[in-house]
């Protein structure tokens, strides 16, 4: 070891300044001396340089023995040179990275097509086939549809809500109705709308009074919204071409509903009304509108007498309309009762409430346009 490896000379009092500058004897006297020498320089670890210096890593501490311990206090936070990660118990481990979604594939239905699909083609038959060969079967088939949405709809207002809409004067009522229309025509279907809410009242007495008057203006909302709109239904029938005249009124409505779920499911993509109903779109109210004016044209012009094509046009218009407002109405209903369908009656469709959401609206409008472009019949 040289005097070069420790930076500054020795300062008096370490070693002594003559140690460094008397030559040492020959022989020896001069290797003890060196010897001594080299045993004293460890005990004096702050030769020359300060603490910024040393903290710098100076050489005048250059020896194998310093280089040794400044390995060994390596700062941990270097472990490059051992090859291993850097995982220290007080640093947090890495997040786990979030899971990637799923790829966008083909738009789904949201139902099951093929039982929707062949639950509509029976229905369909049975409408065709009932209306065509005796009209009093088909006012039965009106019959059975209120009937069955009147216990759906008092079933789940007392399920979801507590309200207790009496069922029997209900569906009573709501039955006399129809045939009230079909065979005294409006002024009929008015008597039996009142006598229906009568009905309510009066039924409703026989239990305590807590909630009645929450129980009876339900059980009036129901008798209006199911049998008595469907009454119009019975006075087309009534006309001498009431047959064609009800074909017209389902075609246009099922149409409406088709074109207006097919565009929306393929182009939609602004919502029509979010809060209420998600899933339906502007662009589905256009092929709503489109598809039921063409086929009011049609209808009007080969199955209804003296019809124009230009009346078809409007008829389809307030169809599209109408039967997107029904929808809405009822998507609004069960949304405030929380639930998903009316029913499960009908696979793929829900209930029988959910399949008459936009005929029943759309029954007084065709009535009311049919009579002011061809008369009663």
């Amino acid at each position: 070891m040289n005097d070069a490896s420790w930076g500054t000379p020795p300062r008096a009092g370490q070693w002594g300044s003559a140690d460094l500058h008397t030559p040492f004897p020959a022989g020896p006297v001069r290797e003890a001396a060196g010897a001594a020498q080299t045993r004293a320089m460890p005990i004096v670890p702050d030769a020359g340089g300060d603490q910024e210096d040393r903290d710098q890593g100076a050489t005048h501490l250059g020896g194998p023995l310093f280089r040794d311990e400044r390995d060994d206090f390596r700062d941990e936070r270097d472990d490059s040179h051992r090859g291993e990660p850097d995982i220290r118990p007080h640093e947090p481990a890495a997040p786990a990275p979030a899971p990637q979604a799923p790829k966008a594939g083909k738009k789904s239905a949201g139902r099951d097509l093929r039982a929707a699909i062949g639950v509509g083609l029976g229905l369909g038959a049975v409408i065709v086939a009932s209306l065509f060969v005796y009209k009093p079967v088909f006012l039965g088939v009106i019959v059975v549809a209120v009937v069955v949405g009147l216990w759906e709809l008092t079933s789940r207002l007392a399920e979801r809500k507590g309200i207790k809409a009496p069922l029997v004067p209900l569906a009573i009522g709501g039955a006399a109705m129809v045939v009230a229309g079909y065979v005294d025509g409006a002024e009929g279907a008015w008597v039996a709308m009142a006598l229906t809410a009568l009905a309510v009242l009066v039924w409703r007495m026989t239990e305590p009074p807590d909630d009645y008057l929450k129980d009876v203006t339900a059980g009036i909302f129901t008798a209006f919204y199911v049998p008595f709109l469907a009454t119009f239904v019975a006075l087309m029938l009534a006309a001498d071409d009431g047959a064609w005249r009800v074909l017209t009124f389902l075609i246009l409505t099922v149409v409406s509903d088709t074109g207006a779920y097919a565009v929306g499911w393929r182009f939609g993509k602004r919502k029509l009304a979010p809060r209420i109903s998600p899933g339906k779109t502007r662009e589905g109210l256009i092929g709503a509108v489109l598809f039921a004016m063409a086929a009011g044209a049609l209808c009007m012009r080969f199955l209804i007498d003296d019809g124009v094509w230009w009346q078809g046009l409007l008829l389809g218009l307030a169809v599209a309309v109408s039967a997107t407002l029904g929808d809405l109405g009822e998507s609004m209903i069960k949304r405030d009762l929380g639930i998903k369908d009316m029913g499960r009656l009908l696979p793929g469709h829900g209930g029988i409430m959910d399949r008459l959401d936009s005929l029943l609206p759309t029954a007084p409008v065709v009535w009311l346009l049919l009579v002011a472009f061809v008369g009663a019949g």
